[in-house]
């Protein structure tokens, strides 16, 4: 059974306008707890949103007692209405700065299960794809109605060169990517900033399910450090490890025989999506 959309219990603290807004979707655990830590301190006025109450709390008293003032909402991405609600009520609080669409899934192949089913499919396009586009549609409507702000994606390197152990989050990655570099001139006429966050593996709740080779893996801290920084300097492209990143570009480039046999000899089981799972 699916979960209400916006819990009653929504916890809201009053911000000074002269606070730095920060908007981050699957603040729960994984990158988005580790961004909301690492970016917490006098002077910023978080707000939080994923669709653990517990977890959410635990995150938010960690940023309170590095002197943030924190909101938080337990919401659903894939419901475009209540995201819509979520965010004009953070930007009535103070208006939003920066809006981080990190919220995601992730689901794929074993040996023994060769193929998506068509309820997995749906899941991970209804998070990865269709959450982001929930998050991001409110958020850029009341940041150029103010010429102002910066709207970042976590991405994936498996958007680079699509993974046959989880085509469907690779593809919902590959059109992430597709989309920032399409809206960005748009945003910029219009005084808005755009990221895209290309990440290899990173530590996380979600990508320990996954039973697969994890090359050159980072924490979730060592990532939200890394994402900070670049947003920081407001680059378009956020990108580590530069070697796994220029690897997936090489094997995109390549004859797709050579990038298959390679994919062919590894022993990846990625489990189905689950109701209650991820970072949404």
């Amino acid at each position: 059974m699916r979960r209400s959309s916006v819990s009653s219990q929504t916890e809201t603290r009053p911000a000074s306008n002269s606070l730095k807004s920060i908007l981050i979707t699957g603040a729960s655990s994984g990158i988005g707890a580790a961004l909301a830590t690492r970016m917490a301190g006098p002077g910023i006025h978080l707000n939080l949103t994923a669709r653990n109450r517990a977890r959410l709390d635990a995150v938010a008293a960690t940023c309170r007692a590095a002197g943030a003032e924190v909101s938080i909402t337990v919401a659903d991405v894939r419901d475009a209405d209540a995201m819509k609600r979520v965010v004009e009520e953070a930007h009535r609080i103070a208006p939003l700065d920066l809006v981080i669409a990190n919220a995601g899934i992730t689901g794929g192949t074993s040996p023994d299960r060769p193929f998506e089913s068509a309820n997995g499919i749906k899941a991970v396009l209804d998070v990865n794809l269709g959450g982001v586009l929930n998050t991001l549609s409110p958020a850029i409507q009341v940041m150029a109605e103010r010429r102002s702000g910066h709207v970042a994606i976590i991405s994936s390197i498996a958007g680079v060169r699509g993974l046959p152990y989880s085509p469907t989050y690779s593809a919902t990655k590959a059109a992430l990517n597709t989309y920032s570099t399409a809206l960005r001139p748009t945003l910029r006429r219009h005084g808005i900033a755009i990221s895209l966050v290309i990440s290899g593996f990173v530590e996380t709740p979600l990508e320990a399910s996954i039973s697969s080779p994890r090359p050159l893996r980072i924490s979730a801290d060592a990532a939200a450090k890394r994402i900070i920084k670049g947003l920081n300097r407001r680059r378009f492209r956020i990108v580590f490890p530069l070697s796994l990143f220029f690897g997936a570009r090489l094997l995109s480039a390549l004859p797709g025989r050579w990038g298959d046999a390679f994919f062919n000899r590894l022993t990846v089981d990625v489990p189905e999506p689950r109701e209650g799972g991820g970072d949404h």
